[in-house]
């Protein structure tokens, strides 16, 4: 029996139907969401009527707005943390960054499995435009505020931002990662488009050549620090996605969150002082810190009293560095001298041990807020995936007022 064809569709009747621009069709097809075929007599292209209807009924949404001030329960499948370690989809984070890189860690997370890395590429015409609005800053901008730069230019250059899809969420998502790397300035060796972006992040971070456990140590930390389960940052992220905020507005809330000392800046604190440390010694600047009623930066965790299994697992890595075994012992300091007879021990955090990293390796002291903003981006995306499943604004409170009463009338 002959096969049947499907109706075949102009590029106009596929825009109409699906309610988008002419443009985002083709957009459609540059990504593999549409199939298309040459129109006969070769002006224009045909898309398959049931590949377009499956994706107009896919991108149906019926909003329920629950009532405001309801507790609002989060439920994910990405992250647990129990008994003091950290478990991915129910993998054990350490073991996972021993095991695997960042692209595999990626796919991971995301679902995939370990064995189908996600590639981390950014399109030509976006890597342009990327690289001309960082030529455009003045000298003397952070590292961590390009980043945040990036994020908003790659977003006004994708037609499809606003489609919600787990499949193109993630596409956008592995494109943006590489992105914000690519509009870091190159400080280094070009290491090639086909090294890791643990490579092309390194060759952003420092001048010289890196030695082959120096790129598997930035790996390590990359996906120790892909997700931490409701990080205020995760949260913030989350909420962008409740009011169906594109991916890329999603990783721009979790980038704003990270901006401040008490979490993704708190590496360049605790650089810092591991800095005044190996001049002049841990008690006297852990001393000056507690006179001055300063928290140690980098010590203590509240998820892991018993210490925070990522900054062991980061800290052994940076031990086999060149410089490392000098870093690694002036930590060891840090926290002997937090830690007293009669004062309950403090270890060090992922924090602290990004710090090491950076010292070790002769990076920058905004490097950890870095690696932090890069690694953490691929879990705000799989929340953001989560969210966009959930009924949209639910994560809406109230306030309890404070103020004056309004007079009577």
């Amino acid at each position: 029996m002959a096969e049947i064809r499907s109706e075949r569709l102009t590029t106009q009747q596929v825009a109409e139907q699906l309610g988008v621009k002419v443009e985002t069709v083709y957009a459609y097809a540059s990504r593999g969401q549409l199939s298309s075929e040459r129109a006969p007599g070769g002006k224009g292209s045909t898309f398959d009527a049931r590949e377009v209807a499956e994706l107009a009924a896919r991108g149906r949404r019926t909003p329920v707005r629950p009532p405001a001030g309801e507790p609002v329960t989060v439920r994910t499948g990405l992250t647990l943390i129990e008994n003091g370690r950290l478990y991915y989809r129910g993998r054990d984070a350490v073991e996972l960054a021993a095991r695997h890189g960042f692209e595999a860690g990626i796919g991971w997370l995301w679902g995939l499995g370990a064995d189908a890395p996600v590639a981390l590429r950014v399109p030509p015409a976006t890597a342009g435009a990327l690289a001309r609005a960082a030529a455009a800053l003045p000298d003397g901008i952070r590292l961590p505020d390009r980043l945040r730069i990036s994020a908003t230019v790659a977003a006004a250059l994708d037609p499809l931002r606003f489609d919600l899809r787990e499949q193109t969420v993630l596409a956008a998502g592995a494109a943006l990662i590489a992105g914000m790397v690519e509009a870091l300035p190159r400080t280094g060796p070009d290491p090639g488009p086909d090294a890791s972006l643990a490579a092309r992040l390194w060759s952003r971070l420092a001048s010289a050549a890196p030695a082959p456990e120096a790129v598997a140590c930035l790996d390590r930390a990359l996906v120790l620090l892909l997700d931490h389960e409701l990080a205020v940052s995760t949260v913030a992220a989350r909420v962008a996605a409740s009011a169906r905020a594109h991916p890329y507005a999603v990783v721009s809330a979790g980038l704003g969150a990270t901006d401040g000392p008490l979490h993704g800046a708190a590496s360049s604190l605790a650089h810092r002082m591991l800095v005044e440390v190996l001049a002049g010694g841990a008690v006297p600047v852990v001393s000056d810190y507690l006179r001055t009623g300063r928290p140690i930066p980098g010590l203590g965790h509240r998820l892991y009293p018993q210490g925070d299994p990522r900054a062991v697992a980061l800290l052994d890595a940076v031990g086999g560095l060149a410089g490392g075994p000098r870093v690694v012992a002036a930590v060891a300091e840090v926290e002997a001298a937090a830690g007293p007879a009669g004062r309950p021990a403090l270890r060090a955090n992922i924090d602290l041990a990004l710090a090491a990293m950076a010292l070790a390796a002769d990076l920058p002291p905004e490097a950890g807020e870095v690696v932090f903003a890069v690694a953490r981006t691929p879990g705000w995306l799989a929340h953001a995936v989560e969210e966009y499943r959930e009924e949209p604004l639910r994560m809406r409170t109230r306030g309890s007022y404070t103020g004056p009463r309004p007079q009577a009338p």
